[in-house]
C-alpha cells in the first residue's frame, strides 16, 4: 500500500494567552460595534429637559387622543337661533329617528306612531326621557335637561301634522 502523508493542522494560536486574548476579542469586539452604532443613530438627540416642549402641557398634548367626545350642557339659544330642544332633535333624536333605526319610529310617519300616541303625550315624554327599550335615558344626551326632550318630542309630534 502506499504511504499515506499525514500534514501536521496548524493554528496561528500558539499559547494559552493568545487563547484568552482571541476569546476576550470576540466578546469585546461586537458589543464595542454594537454600542457605537447605537450612539450613532441617538446621537443626535439631545434633549433639554428644561425646553417647553418637555412641559408638562406639551407632553399631555402630545400623548392626547387624535379625537375628543364632548358632551355639553344644551344653551337657551344655539348658533343660528335654534333653541335648544331644537338642537338635541336636531343632532341627538334625528340620528334615529330619521332612518328609523333600531325600531325607533321614523319622524314623520303616522302609522309608527299611532300607537305611541294612543298613550298619551306624557307617556312619551316620560319614555323619551327614561328610555324605552334599546333607546337610552334622553336618546343618551344625559346632560340635557327634561324641557329640552320635551320639546324634542314636540317636534316630532307637530312633524306628524
Amino acid at each position: 500500500m502506499a504511504d499515506v502523508h499525514i500534514e501536521e493542522h496548524s493554528s496561528p494560536i500558539k499559547t494559552p494567552q493568545q487563547l484568552i486574548v482571541v476569546v476576550v476579542l470576540s466578546f469585546v469586539v461586537p458589543v464595542a460595534a454594537i454600542l457605537l452604532l447605537v450612539k450613532l443613530i441617538t446621537g443626535g438627540m439631545n434633549i433639554d429637559p428644561t425646553s417647553s416642549a418637555m412641559s408638562e402641557d406639551a407632553i399631555a398634548n402630545r400623548l392626547k387622543p387624535v379625537g375628543e367626545v364632548s358632551v355639553a350642557a344644551a344653551t337657551e339659544q344655539g348658533a343660528e337661533g335654534a333653541s335648544a330642544g331644537e338642537q338635541l332633535f336636531n343632532t341627538v333624536c334625528q340620528a334615529c329617528h330619521a332612518a328609523g333605526l333600531a325600531g325607533a319610529p321614523k319622524t314623520g310617519d303616522k302609522a309608527a306612531w299611532d300607537a305611541r300616541l294612543a298613550q298619551g303625550t306624557e307617556t312619551l315624554y316620560a319614555s323619551a326621557i327614561n328610555g324605552k327599550n334599546t333607546m337610552p335615558a334622553k336618546g343618551g344626551a344625559m346632560n340635557s335637561p327634561d324641557a329640552d326632550v320635551r320639546t324634542a318630542v314636540d317636534i316630532m309630534l307637530e312633524a306628524l301634522k
